[in-house]
């Protein structure tokens, strides 16, 4: 049995092509492997609390040491932490905004990217992740071209940065399933979501 941790940051609903497409992904999983459990989170409808000043003194200190104000502000934290270490594998569903992640989606990294929870930093000042063996795919939907190939491909820091974040953490195992052109046209969008779909499949038989 596997733990599979689905969450999608788009705040819209019928008209999100993340959504769309991280569903269908889930749902073909679930018809192939119904003894998995899926664990779903909606980070565009319902976000979680960005990082002040209070979370900041309580991730940076010992927990036997906070008061009740810190341990409150970092609960939340810990709640996320826990599902997310629970968890075996990831499925993210997430648009791209202004060439990089929603703000939904960066408020939950910046909640679950913790000292001495997901990362370590040695006596030498290295660090290290703590979420080893685990798998994710992110499948995205862009309103441009940022395939390999494209002029705008430059402008791409969504992708690099969730590879280089979550490599951070120690999860390394990363797929992306990029639906580009989605702006361009209803043929363009068309064949992105079919090819992005037709991936999704192929995908399901060997993750």
């Amino acid at each position: 049995m596997v733990n599979i941790l689905h969450i999608d940051s788009s705040p819209r609903t019928e008209r999100s092509h993340s959504r769309e497409l991280s569903k269908q992904f889930i749902s073909a999983w679930k018809a192939g492997h119904p003894e998995d459990v899926i664990a779903y989170r909606d980070l565009g409808h319902h976000p979680v609390p960005h990082v002040d000043e209070p979370w900041i003194a309580a991730a940076f200190s010992p927990p036997e040491s906070h008061t009740p104000e810190l341990a409150e502000a970092i609960q939340i934290s810990d709640d996320l932490v826990d599902e997310f270490l629970a968890a075996d594998r990831y499925v993210f569903g997430v648009p791209m905004y202004n060439f990089n992640v929603p703000s939904t989606f960066k408020a939950y990294i910046d909640q679950i990217v913790r000292p001495n929870r997901t990362f370590a930093v040695d006596a030498q000042g290295s660090y290290k992740g703590l979420v080893e063996g685990k798998k994710a795919v992110f499948i995205t939907a862009r309103g441009g071209d940022f395939s390999a190939t494209s002029p705008l491909v430059a402008y791409d820091f969504q992708e690099p940065y969730l590879r280089a974040i979550f490599a951070f953490i120690g999860v390394t195992d990363i797929l992306f399933i990029n639906a580009n052109s989605l702006d361009e046209g209803d043929d363009s969008r068309t064949q992105s979501l079919s090819q992005a779909r037709a991936v999704i499949q192929d995908l399901i038989t060997q993750w």
